[in-house]
């Protein structure tokens, strides 16, 4: 209960540092070219409560990260299939507009927030919102992000952006999140 609270309070401390957000149908990013990533054990992740919807405006703007240049048309949210932690296609575009971001602004510093839904063990769904925040944290290393610009973490269950207990919550959950530093 306590651990809930203080992610509650985090969540809306990190609303009040204000960014621009729109919300969008996760399933409606589209990308051509293939992503790379791997399958997860079994799980799924969640996000933060934060009001925000998927695929919402990316690299927040937090005073003194980066140059303020953020770009408004940068998206957030790469969503995940239940417990796997590979990118999909569709979120390789995304990915790749916030690497582009990253090298064009040098001193800027995203966290790739992995999160994961309530099915599974609190262990179980924290390992799996790892991988899946290091999945996305690769594939932008490997499209020649400088690895100290990208930090990955996992909240596991305990960051859930929709209340619920059926596939429609849950899938809006299953999720890494960009943030800037």
């Amino acid at each position: 209960m306590i651990k809930r609270i203080s992610f509650a309070a985090l969540a809306i401390a990190a609303g009040l540092s204000g960014c621009a957000t729109t919300a969008e149908d996760p399933q409606s990013t589209s990308a051509t070219s293939p992503s790379s990533s791997s399958s997860s054990p079994s799980s799924t992740g969640t996000a933060a409560r934060s009001g925000v919807g998927p695929g919402t405006a990316v690299p927040p703007t937090r005073s003194g990260a980066g140059s303020g240049n953020v770009s408004p048309d940068l998206k957030r949210s790469v969503y995940f299939e239940f417990d796997k932690y590979d990118v999909k296609p569709e979120y390789r575009a995304l990915v790749e507009a916030n690497a582009r971001w990253l090298k064009a602004n040098p001193k800027a510093r995203l966290v790739v927030e992995g999160n994961a839904d309530e099915q599974g063990s609190r262990e179980y769904n924290l390992a799996l919102g790892q991988k899946r925040a290091e999945s996305v944290s690769k594939m932008m290393t490997l499209l020649g992000v400088r690895a100290e610009q990208v930090e990955a973490i996992s909240y596991g269950e305990e960051r859930p952006r929709t209340d619920g207990h059926d596939e429609k919550a849950w899938s809006q959950n299953r999720r890494s999140d960009f943030a800037q530093r």
